[in-house]
């Protein structure tokens, strides 16, 4: 055995999803002091050996926890992910995990926000969104669905929301265009990983404010895609394979509605970025379908009603269509309910707002656009 002297940090991974009879990609440490603040990893398989079922029998007994350094949790991630040994709600736990570790890293307070850690964060998100593809190769969006309900949730809605809006948004894209390239699914789900990304620059107290906000509280809320944009814009964002122009104005445009009342730009229809309007979507739907703590949600027939009411006005018409013949299922629900137009998907609440529905606005005609929209993004200027 060979002690790892440097500081390093470790993650715990679950003995049941250790590789057997295939090579490990990553090296497996143990913790060898029972001292909470003096942690001594030891390393006690090497990378590049198969461990046999046996041999994770004997660890098993031995030692109560294994651990990987953290600079090779993307190699544990592509190999869970490879293993037919796991199930896809323990693979999807595992990229959970690892995406929430790396959004803790910049919305943490105690943290100093630098553009190192910015850049470490992005190459983390980029890990687990990639990750996350594989696994949901074959999913449509109410497989996306069962499975979100099957995984925990944690204290921080910002966390878990975004990474089911970046689950959302993959399968959007894929239903929206089935023969989207890994690029664009990629993209698709930094996009939804990453779309609150400006909320690093909103206090917490707000952020997770279930109640009703205030006007003045409302006004700061709504300066966080610009905060995020212009984070992404002064960074130096040099990650091969990913365009991080469309990332960016995922960020940025997520809150424009499809009829230009949105915010911060007012940005109408095909103005606002295919990518956008993807996660505007799957941002809404999460909001009012996945079960909390602190609010009951609304069944699949009605969220989709509901959603129904905002055709036109928050989000696109064509893309819904989609979305919703994806979902699969009649609609039969609250046909006299809506949520107001200044409804946040991004924030949590106690109830949502609902309330009776007004007279039917004129929807906007479904557009032609979408292939040109697939095509290479230009960066838009904001103003």
């Amino acid at each position: 055995m060979t002690t790892d002297k440097s500081k390093k940090s470790y993650f715990s991974i679950s003995f049941g999803l250790v590789l057997i009879d295939m090579k490990i990609p990553y090296d497996i440490y143990i913790n060898s002091s029972s001292h909470v603040v003096r942690e001594k990893f030891v390393c006690i398989y090497r990378k590049g050996n198969q461990l046999s079922q046996d041999e994770l029998n004997v660890f098993r007994q031995k030692y109560y926890q294994l651990y990987v350094n953290e600079n090779e949790r993307a190699l544990y991630l592509s190999s869970l992910v490879s293993s037919s040994s796991a199930s896809d709600v323990e693979k999807t736990t595992a990229i959970k995990e690892s995406a929430i570790k790396h959004l803790k890293s910049i919305f943490e307070e105690e943290h100093e926000f630098t553009n190192e850690l910015l850049d470490e964060t992005l190459e983390g998100c980029r890990d687990s969104v990639e990750s996350m593809v594989d696994v949901l190769e074959d999913y449509n969006v109410t497989d996306v669905q069962k499975l979100i309900a099957e995984l925990s949730f944690h204290d921080f809605y910002t966390y878990d929301h975004s990474i089911n809006v970046s689950m959302y948004s993959i399968s959007i894209l894929k239903a929206l265009k089935p023969k989207a390239s890994r690029q664009e699914q990629v993209m698709a789900g930094m996009g939804g990983l990453l779309h609150d990304l400006g909320k690093v620059k909103i206090p917490t107290s707000i952020i997770n404010n279930p109640g009703k906000l205030s006007e003045d509280d409302f006004k700061i809320i709504k300066g966080h895609p610009k905060f995020g944009f212009d984070l992404l814009e002064s960074h130096d964002c040099g990650h091969t394979g990913v365009n991080f122009d469309v990332i960016k104005r995922v960020v940025n445009e997520h809150h424009e509605n499809y009829n230009g009342t949105g915010y911060p730009n007012n940005l109408k229809g095909a103005d606002i970025s295919v990518f956008a309007r993807i996660t505007a979507i799957a941002d809404f739907y999460d909001a009012i379908t996945t079960k909390r703590s602190y609010h009951e949600v609304l069944s699949t027939e009605d969220a989709l009603e509901v959603m129904s009411k905002s055709v036109g006005r928050k989000i696109d018409p064509k893309i819904f269509e989609i979305f919703r013949s994806n979902v699969n299922v009649i609609l039969s629900g609250k046909s006299n309910q809506e949520l107001p137009d200044d409804f946040d998907p991004c924030q949590p609440q106690n109830v949502l707002p609902m309330e009776k529905s007004g007279p039917k606005i004129q929807r906007s005609d479904f557009l032609d656009k979408e292939k040109s929209d697939f095509g290479v993004v230009t960066k838009k200027k904001v103003s």
